[in-house]
């Protein structure tokens, strides 16, 4: 195991942050794994725990047959941002900004470069590729801030790997991915191993997300340079691991396990592991995503439990105003499943309080909520 340090550029003066990087194995594939890049979605960091102790076994039986990094803390700007003993992990206190917004646009930083120099080898053209990728991030201006500064290292350990899962969670919550709708097919076995109640696919959700720098500048290469055979080489996935509270020590154990073996399929890990259970669910659009909001503000009672699947009709939650007692019932208008509610139950303007994960596109524009 090889530790890497990284010392965040504008530092408070007598102060400093560090993102570190623990690097396992060798061979011609890579993986890279992070975890909490919103630093108070812990049930991440926790299964990296497991993941480092069980890289290190498998490191030292000389079963790891490709290259793992792992970022157990992916964020430790956010995870210092304490408000009255709260973790304020999600938006960077300086600028507002979401951490997991707004990453660097690496297609079209080296397409100009390309122009003329990829042709029918797929491998040639994912070296290439790569390597134009590290040296446009290398050649940036100095990060102007330490929020800038944490996302470009960030994305210099991904954007050469050939498999990125991002580890997150939501409130309360099923067990769900985001990612193109390219890699459903080969994220089915990862999903499964997981016990996901929900997949969600698009090629533009809004807000250049992590998982999306990673894994849309092939695709946007790809159609910008047809004639050329440039394979969608960067498999990438936000894994949300359940709800914020959901860090126990079985279920973290379990995820590391199914996560392993997911690597060993991508040809990254040695050995026997058990095979694939039957899928857990099938992917849906992004774009039939469901954000139920409530009508006023008020205490909020839930009337579905998590995963449950729904017809459009059927009540969601109630919200009661304890003043003058009005009282509403937000029903589902779309169909599908439950896959996440709001931990706060008193209604918020403008903050939904339920997801549900539809079959049927009803979005456009913007699909991501900050």
């Amino acid at each position: 195991m090889q530790r890497i340090d990284h010392v965040l550029p504008w530092g408070c003066p007598g102060s400093e942050r560090r993102l570190s990087v623990f690097r396992f194995g060798n061979g011609p594939r890579k993986a890279y794994i992070q975890a909490s890049l919103h630093a108070d979605e812990l049930p991440g960091m926790r299964v990296a725990v497991e993941l480092k102790r069980r890289l290190r076994e498998l490191e030292a039986l000389g079963r790891l047959s490709g290259v793992v990094e792992l970022a157990p803390l992916a964020n430790p700007i956010g995870l210092a941002q304490l408000f009255q003993a709260t973790v304020q992990g999600r938006f960077e206190f300086a600028s507002g900004k979401n951490f997991n917004r707004d990453f660097f646009d690496l297609a079209s930083a080296i397409a100009p470069a390309l122009d003329g120099s990829l042709g029918a080898d797929g491998a040639a053209n994912v070296r290439l590729i790569r390597a134009a990728m590290q040296a446009a991030l290398e050649a940036l201006a100095p990060a102007r801030s330490e929020l800038e500064g944490l996302q470009r290292l960030l994305l210099g350990h991904a954007c050469d790997a050939d498999v990125v899962l991002d580890l997150h969670c939501d409130f309360e919550a099923v067990v769900h991915l985001y990612s193109l709708p390219q890699h459903w097919d080969e994220l089915r076995s990862l999903a499964a191993r997981l016990q996901a109640g929900a997949v969600l696919t698009t090629e533009d959700a809004g807000g250049s997300s992590f998982d999306e720098a990673c894994a849309t500048p092939w695709l946007q290469l790809a159609r910008r340079f047809p004639a050329a055979n440039i394979p969608l080489a960067c498999l990438a996935t936000t894994v949300e691991l359940g709800g914020m509270a959901d860090t126990e020590a079985d279920r973290a154990q379990a995820s590391a396990e199914a996560i392993l073996a997911f690597l060993a399929e991508q040809g990254l890990v040695a050995g026997d592991w058990p095979a694939a259970p039957e899928a857990s669910c099938e992917a849906t659009p992004f774009e039939g995503a469901e954000y139920a909001y409530a009508p006023h503000a008020g205490v909020v009672s839930f009337l579905q439990p998590l995963g449950a699947r729904v017809a459009a009709g059927d009540p969601l939650f109630e919200v009661i105003d304890p003043l003058d007692d009005r009282r509403s019932i937000v029903c589902a208008t779309a169909s599908g499943v439950l896959y996440a509610r709001e931990r706060m139950r008193f209604a918020q303007p403008g903050l939904w309080l339920a997801k549900v994960a539809g079959s049927t596109p009803i979005r456009l524009g913007r699909l991501l909520s900050d």
